[in-house]
């Protein structure tokens, strides 16, 4: 009885061990790619931004967000965001962007921490270019863990079969289509309040 005891604990602890395994290998995602090459000089200028995963740091935005990117004498990128918020003032955050990957351009490193607190290594989050139209009209930028994700255009509005075509590449990357939230653009203040137009 007791040899039973022990080879029934021995199995349940394999097919325990082996469940987990299973479900790890399933969610676990394929490395990240990034696109092959980023011209930052056409890169850097106004983008305005279409769609997002939603997240803490965003959440007083509710419509015209853009990010604008400036190249600073050091050789780093002025990162300038900003949004309309629900109480009809406007939101500003100026941060810095580095060069993670000097090769292909596509890999950031972005902080909006102060200046003071740029040599912590936490202070700095991922910014990939995962998607990039060849006229540089569209991008999408994500990073590894996925939990971050825009999407962004030189236009206020964005074609709906482009905007598709960008979801469906970022899928088959791993990314969450029902995640993504739009983002409405053109609003205007009417009255002390938003109004968003349709």
């Amino acid at each position: 009885m007791k040899h039973f005891l022990i080879n029934i604990f021995v199995l349940f602890a394999v097919v325990s061990f082996l469940t987990v395994a299973t479900f790890a290998q399933m969610d676990k995602k394929p490395a990240l790619q990034t696109v092959s090459s980023v011209d930052l000089n056409r890169y850097l200028g106004k983008w305005y931004e279409i769609g997002k995963y939603p997240n803490r740091f965003q959440k007083q935005c509710v419509a015209n967000t853009t990010a604008t990117y400036a190249m600073k004498p050091t050789g780093k990128i002025e990162v300038i965001n900003e949004c309309l918020k629900k109480d009809v003032t406007e939101d500003r955050a100026v941060g810095e962007a580095k060069i993670a990957d000097k090769k292909t351009n596509a890999k950031l490193k972005v902080r909006f921490a102060p200046g003071a607190l740029s040599f912590l290594p936490f202070v700095w989050g991922n910014y990939w270019i995962i998607d990039l139209d060849k006229d540089y009209g569209y991008v999408a930028i994500g990073e590894p863990k996925r939990e971050y994700f825009w999407i962004l255009a030189r236009k206020p509005i964005l074609e709906d079969a482009v905007y598709q075509d960008i979801v469906r590449r970022a899928e088959s990357m791993g990314f969450n289509p029902a995640k993504i939230e739009k983002t409405p653009q053109n609003a205007e203040v009417l009255k002390g309040s938003v109004l968003i137009k349709q």
